[in-house]
């Protein structure tokens, strides 16, 4: 059979279905992967905010992701919304001792869009110092670079260095995401430790409906990697899938409205 790409997601669910668990496995499976979860968290979120956050207890995240483990398996590990510093925890004690070899992509969601705290801040150096050796990828935005790092990143020369700052820190390979920055185009800088670095620059598009770009750009570079993709392919794919999706977005919602995660399906 031929392998579609099996990914575990480990994140929150967002009610609004525009970025979490529900964005991630509508990517995906646009992508032609095969999804499978284990859940963080249960938000009340619509495209305005979020609402409230209900944890799930660590433990049965760390169950749910043994179980998909020992029996489905998995290519990737795709690692979104933590919440609280015993997640990170427990998620670790899973990778470390039921993972091994599988590629991990971590997108390490600090906050929400909307301004809400989705990680403890106790929580953060932990995800830095335990978490993200794990990981194969970690693909920070601005505001999460300038946490993990210190540095303070206003322009392209910044982003590069803070990017260079946490590769430095045991990361295998780095997505600095430069849509914070001011600009007509949005550059990502990838840094790897084979040394095929990658500067990736794309329009801006102007529009409200960006929520969920992040869990959505990480898992469709999870799935890539879950195909057989080298890093550099699978994060061409991703940007090129995301940048479509932002470009046909529905027009949902009175605030940040989600994007058209399925148009691959349709043409």
């Amino acid at each position: 059979m031929k392998r579609r790409g099996r990914v575990l997601v480990v994140a929150g669910s967002d009610s609004g279905g525009g970025a979490g668990v529900e964005a991630d496995i509508k990517t995906v499976t646009a992508l032609g992967g095969y999804a499978a979860t284990a859940l963080t968290a249960v938000t009340v979120q619509d495209t305005t905010g979020i609402h409230g956050i209900h944890p799930v207890p660590p433990e049965v995240t760390a169950a749910q992701m043994r179980a998909v483990l020992a029996d489905i398996g998995a290519d990737a590990i795709k690692i979104g919304m933590l919440g609280s510093r015993r997640m990170v925890e427990v998620v670790c004690d899973v990778l470390e001792g039921d993972a091994l070899g599988i590629p991990v992509i971590v997108d390490p969601v600090l906050t929400a869009t909307s301004g809400t705290e989705l990680l403890a801040p106790d929580a953060v150096a932990l995800l830095r110092d335990r978490l993200m050796p794990w990981a194969s990828l970690i693909t920070p935005n601005v505001p999460e670079l300038e946490a993990l790092t210190g540095v303070l990143i206003e322009d392209s020369d910044g982003l590069l260095a803070a990017a260079k700052r946490l590769r430095a820190m045991n990361a295998t390979a780095v997505l600095a995401k430069g849509g914070h920055l001011p600009g007509r185009d949005i550059t990502d800088i990838l840094l790897v430790e084979s040394g095929d670095d990658g500067v990736f620059t794309t329009a801006r598009r102007p529009t409200r409906h960006t929520h969920g770009t992040g869990c959505t750009l990480a898992s469709a570079i999870a799935t890539g990697v879950a195909q057989g993709m080298s890093l550099i392919a699978a994060v061409t794919r991703a940007r090129r899938y995301l940048d479509q999706a932002i470009s046909s977005a529905p027009g949902f919602g009175r605030g940040h409205g989600p994007l058209d995660h399925g148009h691959p399906l349709r043409h």
